[in-house]
């Protein structure tokens, strides 16, 4: 068995259930946390209403951070849209996608998720350059922040790595031309898997319903968001 196959086989079974299993643990430990019964009048019933204010209303940054010129505030856009449209509009992705789920749909233009990879690249060392140099990020910043970043960027790297080159276009059934970087990069993807339910990249899965909770709780006590 060599690299390749490893990390296509065994390496990629292994992560999965890891992160299956992983996620399941966090949200099952959350879950039986339950909640404590509210006694006081609501001032709204709207649940749904405000579960989705919830949502949406804090992916916009606060004008007092705006004013502040921090430059996370907008890196942060910057390499989720980017790292949205390498995944999910890829069309080696889309077909590792497939071959696991059988789910498939149509893929961007490949020049536009070469052209996403800059943004990513670019958000990613933002946030790490304002993390290092902002003292109060920086005295708040432990192991978790910065091997979360690591496991992030290093795919990025490795998947650039992977399709440099003057070669077609790599498949999941046909063997690649340079199978060393590609085995990398899906041994890098697979770290990102491992990693994922444990540390604070689970916000991956956790954000809507830790957002929608919030604005339910703000709702019911008619505070504004």
């Amino acid at each position: 068995m060599d690299l390749l196959e490893f990390a296509r086989g065994p390496a990629l079974w292994f992560s999965l259930f890891v992160l299956v299993a992983g996620s399941a643990w966090r949200l099952i430990a959350i879950f039986r946390l339950g909640t404590k019964a509210d006694l006081a009048e609501p001032r709204s019933t709207r649940r749904l209403a405000g579960a989705l204010r919830g949502i949406f209303v804090r992916m916009i940054p606060r004008k007092e951070f705006r004013r502040g010129g921090k430059l996370g505030v907008y890196a942060g856009y910057f390499y989720h849209l980017g790292l949205a449209a390498i995944v999910f509009g890829y069309l080696p992705h889309i077909l590792f996608v497939e071959r696991l789920t059988g789910l498939a749909w149509p893929p961007l233009p490949e020049t536009l998720v070469y052209l996403a990879v800059g943004p990513a690249i670019i958000g990613l060392l933002m946030v790490l350059m304002e993390r290092l140099t902002d003292p109060v990020l920086h005295l708040l910043s432990g192991l978790d922040d910065y091997f979360s970043w690591f496991v992030v960027f290093l795919p990025l790297l490795t998947g650039m790595a992977a399709v440099s080159g003057s070669y077609p276009q790599p498949t999941l059934n046909g063997a690649p031309l340079y199978p060393l970087p590609l085995a990398i990069h899906l041994l890098s993807v697979e770290l990102l898997f491992l990693w994922l339910p444990f540390g604070k990249l689970a916000h991956a899965f956790l954000v809507f319903m830790s957002r929608g909770v919030t604005g339910v709780a703000l709702a019911r006590k008619g505070a504004a968001l």
